[in-house]
């Protein structure tokens, strides 16, 4: 009898919890993340089953999706698919943990991050201050008693309240931000624009905006933001490749959608807003930022409410609210940061136009991995 109990014993499943249940371990490319199994850090098998989550839609065109709890990197999964560089066909591409991958407007988040950290130096103007007046040629010129409002707060917000339109199609050469890529000179189109409402009071939607603030980055620190950058924020990182677009008519960096990352490496910059700007040890971002940048400052498009270039959203889990913020990018590019469940998911896609962007990502990231989550 106590053999037969002894081998039945050892023929049952062990618990959930003392399973070890690894996605494919991540690849080791000694980038500074550690790893963990999901069942050590809360989640349950489901997180692994991604792949038949997706097959729901044909034409996913989902290239990478990584997940970070509690600091370790717990599942990434790459994809191949039809896939653009800042617009221009790359056609299909066999993605990989060392390949980059547009962010499209998650860029305008980084841009925020940058402020924020020549803020820290002390080298950014002040936020409540006139934006025109920081560029004296230019507003010798065009300074109008309305542009002289526009703050570098307001353009943090998207409460600028220039009349801009960018739910024009991008393809449509009407369409607002395409008119600031044409520009020869994009900070005068810019701060030349008609008026919809009073700075502060609305929040528009305006690339013009994350662009003017990288403009006045690069003069107030004056140098490429670009190598800026790599020397405050990538490599303090431990970023491998990074590849930021300059627009092809003046040359200036495509602050507000031109940013190239690997998938995981765009997960660090969301560990970092976790954390208070640390990252294994050293002060990358200046102490508060984080926390400032993601107060909601403003309402948003349809639920959402706004920082400093950061959605701010909510769902319920385990019928609980929880709130968290993100970088969203044309396409299906996001970044979600969920502080009470420190929680990190990078989601990249090609469905750049198409409907399928917002509803795949979200349901990746609502009904799969917070789904997972057990503790």
């Amino acid at each position: 009898m106590r053999k037969l109990l002894l081998a039945l014993c050892l023929l049952a499943p062990l618990p959930l919890a003392a399973q070890q249940i690894y996605c494919d371990k991540p690849a080791e490319l000694t980038d500074g993340w550690t790893f963990a199994e999901p069942t050590q850090v809360g989640f349950d098998a489901k997180l692994c089953g991604i792949d038949k989550f997706l097959e729901q839609w044909p034409e996913r065109n989902i290239h990478a999706v990584v997940v970070i709890r509690r600091g370790k990197l717990v599942m990434e999964r790459y994809y191949s698919g039809n896939d653009e560089r800042w617009g221009s066909p790359l056609g299909r591409v066999v993605y990989t943990p060392e390949q980059m991958h547009d962010l499209r407007s998650v860029s305008k988040s980084v841009t925020s991050m940058l402020v924020g950290i020549a803020v820290g130096e002390g080298k950014f103007p002040a936020l409540d201050s006139s934006a025109i007046d920081f560029f004296p040629a230019l507003a010798s010129s065009v300074r109008t008693a309305a542009n002289a409002r526009i703050t570098f707060r307001h353009m943090l917000t998207m409460s600028s309240g220039l009349a801009w339109d960018e739910s024009i199609p991008y393809s449509n050469p009407a369409n607002s931000e395409r008119r600031l890529i044409a520009s020869d000179d994009p900070l005068r189109h810019f701060f030349t624009q008609p008026f919809a409402a009073p700075p502060g009071e609305i929040y528009n939607y305006n690339g013009g905006n994350t662009h003017t603030l990288g403009m006045s980055l690069a003069k107030a620190i004056s140098r490429e933001v670009p190598a800026y950058a790599r020397e405050k924020l990538f490599e303090p990182l431990e970023f491998g490749l990074s590849d930021w677009v300059a627009m092809p008519t003046n040359g200036q960096t495509a602050f507000a959608s031109g940013l190239r990352l690997r998938p995981r490496d765009t997960a660090k910059l969301g560990q970092i807003m976790l954390t208070d700007g640390v990252w294994k040890g050293r002060q990358v971002l200046p102490k508060g930022w984080a926390a400032e940048s993601t107060k909601p400052r403003i309402n948003g498009a349809g639920i959402y409410f706004y920082g400093y270039q950061w959605w701010l959203g909510r769902n319920l889990h385990r019928g609980r609210e929880i709130t968290w913020f993100a970088g969203f990018g044309w396409g299906g590019q996001r970044l979600f940061v969920v502080p009470e469940l420190d929680l990190v998911v990078t989601i990249n896609a090609g469905h750049y136009g198409g409907p399928l962007q917002g509803i795949i990502t979200s349901a990746i990231f609502t009904d799969h991995i917070l789904t997972s989550i057990k503790d």
